[in-house]
């Protein structure tokens, strides 16, 4: 089978600035990858390229067969996008929002509340689909995000901390949409930095530092080229991400001289 999502010596910069430095990935239908690394590895460009929200970039890019840089419109088709944070329009409610989201993939107004209504009532978010959204906490406003990114139902879904600030519960049920979607052969990109749900749900991980990809595999794969027992610990080992430690006893000594000296 072909695969879903294929990068090959993905390139982009930004001025001097070079951000991604020839990544190669392909992604089989109905697989989770979760793709992490260090702020400013690259993570957030790779998907916005993939979506094609950016130009410029060397190198090819494919969503379900359909070159990024020649065919972004049939791209943007068939991907759903959940970003970390958007603007939301705050003067809309939820439903005026996603009947704006719904127009643009061609859902049929009907369709559109009722899904909304459906998923929103989920998130126990029933109550306030006529609330403008400018009253809105962060996790609310994320499950607003969720359901646009999902609400036509695409094959391919592309999630860059989609947790943010969810409660617990709606974190798990997340987690369970993700992991059903998966096995309705939906592809999943997923970004996070929260690397004990990436080991949990994911198929497949790849890390990127500086540009590259510095490895690829099941966790377990990953796990049986490091003697690290947890994705937090292997992914320390493997970026240029380590010296917590070090850090953490400069951060309370630094606390520690300010005391002293007010002493």
């Amino acid at each position: 089978m072909e695969p879903i999502i294929r990068i090959s010596a993905l390139t982009k910069s930004f001025g001097s600035k070079e951000v991604l430095r020839g990544v190669d990935l392909e992604i089989a239908a109905g697989q989770i990858l979760g793709y992490i690394g260090p702020n400013g590895a690259g993570k957030t460009t790779t998907v916005k390229i993939l979506c094609g929200m950016l130009d410029g970039f060397g190198g090819r890019a494919s969503v379900c067969g359909f070159d990024v840089a020649v065919q972004p419109l049939e791209v943007k088709r068939r991907i759903g996008y959940v970003p970390e944070s958007a603007a939301l329009y705050d003067a809309l409610t939820p439903l005026e929002y996603l009947r704006f989201i719904g127009s643009l993939y061609g859902l049929a107004k009907a369709e559109v509340e009722r899904r909304a209504a459906e998923m929103l009532e989920l998130f126990e978010l029933g109550d306030e689909l006529d609330q403008r959204m400018s009253t809105f906490s962060k996790g609310m406003r994320q499950k607003v995000l969720i359901t646009a990114g999902l609400i036509h139902n695409p094959d391919v879904i592309f999630m860059d901390e989609p947790l943010a600030g969810l409660d617990a519960n709606s974190v798990v049920i997340v987690k369970e949409i993700i992991t059903r979607l998966a096995g309705q052969g939906k592809t999943i990109f997923y970004c996070s930095h929260i690397m004990d749900v990436v080991e949990r749900v994911c198929h497949r991980i790849a890390i990127i530092d500086e540009g590259k990809i510095i490895a690829d595999g099941t966790f377990e794969e990953l796990q049986a080229k490091s003697t690290a027992a947890s994705l937090e610990k292997i992914f320390t080992q493997l970026t240029s991400a380590g010296g917590h430690a070090a850090v953490a006893d400069r951060f309370i000594a630094a606390l520690k001289r300010g005391t002293d000296s007010d002493d």
